[in-house]
């Protein structure tokens, strides 16, 4: 029986091996290009790279005539230069709506894309055909001269001090949850209470959390290690509040017998197993659900928003932060809660003061001295 490999280990290793098994259906060039940029992204990256190059052949095998039913291991670098800007312009039409073959029930389900995700996919194929022309396979970059779609901000969903108190409160008490949720509640309430404490305390990603382990957690310093997206591991520190909710959970945790190969795992599961990230959504939705009904669509990831909002408006200081929140630019904190930097200009008029006069329009009328 072949050793289980630590968590964050089995993570690579799972997406290592999808995206092998996607670039064996794709053509000679992508899996080339997958194998280039190894070196300089995460294994994330490189199976969202994976999936978007997936998507755009078939695309090309389903939509354009002169590929119609060719297989896509077959594309030659000819038939990449081939591609014409009408061929680009009618893939973005395409993401806009689309059937994809769910593997798990053979059937097909509707996708539908936003002006983000179109983005996202059409940088994938730009950066693709960057590096086939940047290693003179093709004769040119054709992907160059379509636009990429304009992202039109949202505004950004979070919760205000009395639905955060909300939330911690349902989940403490499971109060105003229905019959069936309370009796896993029961089960679950210092797990419960323990997670959405570290997300509001912390801000940490859904993928960070699943991933903590026992021995990741420091205690007597109110510490905890966390693995970023690109691999590089931190340590950050929680408040007194989310020291409490982990000392007694993991009290409970550790008279828990795991299932082989998660037996230092953090967050469980009712089937002893690492909690996954579905789970944790679905966790967050259901409280949310009852503690700010107006706001449907609170995850994880509001969470973390929350969060990011309350130590901005506590300390002013956008570089603290990015730093706490992991982004590599202050750039992309700004783009992601550009609405605090604005508040904060807003109190800007508060605190000037301009000297007045009893009649401003009329100060020097000479009347007036007579």
């Amino acid at each position: 029986m072949a050793e289980q490999l630590p968590y964050r280990e089995q993570i690579d290793a799972d997406r290592i091996q999808r995206i092998r098994d996607i670039s064996r259906e794709l053509p000679q060039a992508c899996g080339d290009f997958l194998r280039a940029i190894a070196v300089t992204t995460g294994t994330f990256t490189r199976l969202a790279y994976a999936i978007d190059l997936k998507t755009f052949f078939h695309f090309l095998q389903l939509e354009r005539v002169r590929f119609a039913q060719k297989p896509l291991y077959s594309f030659t670098d000819e038939d990449l230069a081939s591609l014409t800007q009408d061929d680009l312009t009618a893939y973005i039409d395409y993401l806009t709506f689309y059937y994809k073959e769910d593997p798990e029930t053979d059937k097909q389900r509707v996708l539908v894309n936003h002006e983000l995700s179109i983005k996202r996919k059409l940088c994938a194929i730009r950066t693709f055909y960057e590096y086939l022309f940047r290693n003179k396979r093709i004769p040119a970059n054709i992907t160059t001269l379509v636009p990429l779609p304009k992202v039109h901000e949202k505004p950004i969903i979070r919760l205000t001090l009395d639905e955060m108190r909300r939330m911690l409160e349902l989940a403490a008490t499971g109060d105003n949850l229905t019959a069936h949720q309370q009796g896993y509640h029961r089960r679950t309430v210092k797990r419960d209470y323990a997670l959405l404490s570290l997300f509001l305390g912390t801000g940490v990603r859904v993928s960070e959390c699943v991933g903590i382990n026992i021995s990741d957690i420091d205690l007597e310093n109110n510490a905890f290690l966390v693995t970023r997206k690109g691999g590089n591991q931190v340590v950050l520190y929680y408040p007194p509040e989310v020291a409490e909710a982990l000392a007694e959970y993991i009290l409970e945790r550790e008279q828990i017998e795991a299932l082989p190969g998660h037996e230092d795992a953090l967050f469980l599961s009712l089937q002893r197993r690492r909690i996954t990230q579905r789970a944790v959504q679905n966790l967050v939705k259901k409280y949310a659900a009852v503690a700010a009904p107006l706001k449907p669509r609170i995850s994880p990831h509001k969470l973390r928003s929350t969060f990011a909002t309350n130590l901005y408006n506590s300390t002013g200081d956008i570089y603290l932060v990015a730093d706490v929140l992991g982004h590599s630019s202050v750039d992309t904190t700004r783009r992601h809660y550009a609405d605090m930097t604005d508040a904060r200009r807003r109190m800007a008029a508060e605190h000037v003061d301009l000297p007045t006069f009893d009649d401003a329009s009329g100060a020097h009328n000479p009347s007036d001295e007579e």
